[in-house]
């Protein structure tokens, strides 16, 4: 690999590591967030379902803009957004303004990640898995220091200064993607004389409009849902609003010439799809320890934030060293041991979250962490590699932002879980609730991963 391959490898780096970076921090930033705000566990799980909610919806247009607009240029103006965000959030005269400022913050995230992954795939050609190994460390390795991070951060100076730590980041990735990613030639259309109308359809306004409707109101009804199982008329209104803007979605995307996610590219490789759902699964499995493990530490155990990210950062040192090995095994002997061990992985975690206690010693909460943070290792590299592998190259941009919205999907999902199981507040037995349930999941992502690699071996018998 050259040396440019290196610094530009280095400035996508730095620029999609902001976004588990920020995720992260936000973990350990829940507790003091419901107490300078007086909000309860479902009020406060707003500022994480608004980010990914945003990420969900902008990562597929920004995917598309950057087949059509050019990478580059979408990854610097990623950058720039993130920079603002990051410098107006602090100022946040309420929760909702927060809110806000964390939806700008995830719209500039998505740019760089959607095109991240595209700007290796394209020029990087040798050694890619090793490649991607490279970019799931700086991935790792912000979710190794965030919650670390997070916690001196937010112990010393309160959490907005978990924002304000972006901006070396973002200016050290701003410099160095100028000088390495290469410009784009001339595009085969000119689409700078667009009417605003033309624009519009262009990236479906009218679908990404109806994902959105879909999403918040069903996240909202199913919000509603706390441990006791009562629903109120209001969302359950919201939810035959959030059913019918998802049906109306799924018809929309299948007749429009440019759909927000094209579901008919989904039906012609089947395995495109399989890779996404398994992909949203995981997620949903790994970010429910992810957020549950530090209110766990806080709220049950008495912890500090910074003890509590003292030891979460087991799960990203471990999904750390994890990632190189695990890129050069895929490079070696292909997805498919490395996603089966993974699987196994999170289903032996999840069962040791179940036996946990009150009174448990701390190593028996650092194992299913390091278990995890191992399994997210070889998932990191060993789902993107599948992705490439099931892609056509002319649309990697919208695959690899569907393929991170399967992540956000995954993320929602898991807050999602922790909202439901735990109702307005975080309990140990609840806790113990969630471990059963992810040891369900983990064990049916085992089934579903060697269902799906029976069918990629028939597949590459005919």
């Amino acid at each position: 690999m050259n040396v440019r391959n290196i610094w530009l490898m280095i400035a996508v780096g730095l620029g999609i590591m902001l976004n588990p970076l920020n995720s992260s921090m936000i973990s350990i930033a829940i507790a003091r967030l419901q107490q300078v705000y007086l909000l309860d566990v479902t009020a406060v799980s707003w500022i994480i379902f608004s980010f990914y909610i945003a990420s969900a919806v902008a990562q597929p247009v920004m995917g598309k803009c950057s087949d059509l607009f050019g990478r580059r240029k979408i990854f610097l103006t990623g950058l720039v957004v993130v920079f603002v965000s990051s410098m107006l959030a602090p100022l946040s005269p309420s929760f909702s303004w927060l809110i806000v400022f964390r939806i700008i913050q995830s719209v500039g995230t998505s740019m760089m990640v959607a095109v991240g992954m595209a700007i290796v795939k394209i020029h990087v050609t040798e050694k890619q898995a090793a490649a991607l190994s490279v970019l799931a460390m700086f991935l790792s390795g912000a979710a190794a220091v965030g919650p670390f991070i997070g916690g001196v951060l937010i112990h010393w100076w309160d959490w907005p200064s978990i924002f304000l730590v972006n901006i070396p980041f973002v200016i050290a990735s701003f410099i160095f993607a100028w000088k390495t990613i290469p410009k784009e030639g001339a595009l085969k259309s000119n689409h700078g004389d667009m009417s605003i109308r033309k624009w519009f359809l262009l990236i479906d306004a009218p679908g990404i409009l109806l994902f959105t409707i879909a999403l918040v109101t069903l996240l909202m009804s199913l919000l509603s849902v706390n441990s006791t199982g009562h629903l109120s008329t209001w969302h359950l209104m919201a939810g035959g609003v959030g059913l019918i803007a998802l049906v109306t979605f799924i018809r929309h995307e299948l007749k429009t010439p440019s759909p927000f996610i094209p579901l008919r590219v989904f039906a012609k490789h089947p395995e495109m799809t399989w890779v996404n759902v398994q992909f949203m699964l995981v997620n949903t499995l790994f970010y429910a320890l992810f957020f549950g493990i530090p209110s766990y530490l806080q709220q049950v155990r008495h912890l500090n934030e910074v003890h509590t990210g003292i030891i979460m950062l087991t799960l990203g040192l471990c999904s750390l060293i994890s990632s190189p090995l695990a890129g050069r095994w895929i490079d070696r002997s292909g997805t498919r041991p490395a996603l089966i061990v993974s699987a196994v992985l999170m289903t032996l975690g999840s069962i040791m979250i179940v036996v946990l206690d009150k009174a448990s010693p701390v190593v028996n909460i650092i194992l299913p962490l390091a278990v995890f943070g191992i399994s997210n290792g070889l998932n990191s590299v060993g789902m993107q590699a599948a992705l490439f592998k099931s892609t056509p190259e002319e649309m990697i941009g919208v695959a690899s932002g569907i393929f991170n919205t399967s992540r956000y999907l995954g993320t929602i999902l898991s807050s999602l879980l922790i909202g439901i199981v735990m109702g307005d507040t975080f309990s140990f037995r609840g806790f113990q609730t969630l471990g059963i349930i992810l040891t369900v999941l983990a064990a049916s992502l085992i089934m579903m991963t060697l269902r799906r690699q029976r069918i990629d071996k028939g597949t590459e018998c005919l």
